[in-house]
């Protein structure tokens, strides 16, 4: 009883002390640049500061274990992604934490499109091209990801299966050095992240087919998703979103989801999270999980399917 009460004072009084905001990836990258935006926004907002503490490792597992271990007090929260939440309760053989028991979903913050590009090379002009000339050539193309069990990854052996070709996926450490190697013709193909293959695309180095989401992106509005160019229900993307331990106070939830989905709505925040690729979403708690669920459900068959494993 003491402890329910303690708990409803903290919440009325929250936030009174800054926030340690959790990002289980290395400090540059687009999720990292995305929470730093928001978090600088929302500090403004509850005037207290939010802190980025950057906790890298095994594929965001170090990051999302140290946030499930913490007190549900709303002072330590994860900005989560794909990996943390749907892909790797099945692409390792264990991880420290519990995805759904562990976490309160907060709001899904952004969701970034990855693209199919092939090697100007290929004689493709379109994914149904692009299938006809895998499958009168099976087993000579290779994709390349940025490692194994990324979206990009996934993305290529949910292709393989629904298209019903032959491929081999080549991983590397990074997506940088996939895209010198599609470039220079030692690989034929890969699912990169939209935003990061604009300058190649423009430049006429890779050839883009299509988009992996199941919309089209607003930052490249004329080129047709996989789905809609003859793989039906395809649809792959890179996200990621707020979360808080459980057992957290529902008021404080609320008090996070009002907060960033206010950050969210800014035109400025807006803006350069489009310029970054980051497609804002803003959803609710409720969304946010069945989603999560959806995601998990999906993933666990590309990668029971592929065969994948990260360790």
């Amino acid at each position: 009883m003491v402890s329910c009460f303690a708990f409803g004072a903290q919440a009325q009084t929250y936030p009174s002390k800054p926030i340690r905001f959790v990002v289980p990836y290395p400090a540059g990258g687009p999720l990292d640049t995305v929470a730093r935006l928001l978090g600088q926004k929302v500090a403004e907002s509850i005037h207290q500061p939010v802190i980025v503490d950057n906790k890298p490792g095994a594929g965001g597992n170090i990051g999302a274990d140290a946030v499930a271990k913490a007190a549900p007090d709303g002072y330590t929260i994860l900005m989560g992604a794909v990996a943390t939440h749907a892909i790797n309760p099945t692409l390792y053989a264990a991880i420290p934490y519990d995805p759904v028991k562990d976490f309160i979903p907060v709001t899904q913050i952004a969701s970034t499109p990855n693209v199919l590009v092939v090697n100007p090379a290929v004689p493709a002009a379109n994914v149904r091209e692009f299938i006809a000339y895998a499958k009168a050539n099976p087993g000579k193309l290779n994709f390349g990801s940025g490692s194994t069990g990324s979206a990009g990854h996934l993305a290529g052996e949910l292709f393989k299966t629904m298209a019903g070709i032959d491929m081999t996926h080549v991983p590397y450490k990074g997506a940088a050095p996939a895209m010198n190697d599609l470039i220079g013709g030692q690989i034929q193909l890969m699912f990169d992240n939209l935003s990061s293959s604009l300058a190649q695309m423009r430049a006429g180095k890779v050839r883009a087919l299509a988009v992996t989401t199941a919309r089209r992106s607003a930052l490249a509005p004329d080129l047709p998703t996989i789905a809609e160019s003859g793989l039906p229900g395809f649809d792959i993307n890179t996200w990621f979103g707020i979360f808080v331990p459980a057992r957290t106070p529902r008021e404080i939830v609320d008090r996070l989801h009002g907060e960033f989905t206010k950050a969210l709505a800014t035109p400025d925040v807006r803006e350069k999270m489009l310029n970054l690729g980051a497609e804002p979403v803003g959803s609710t708690p409720a969304e946010f999980a069945a989603y999560i669920r959806a995601e998990g459900d999906k993933y666990a068959r590309v990668i029971k399917a592929s065969g994948a494993r990260a360790d």
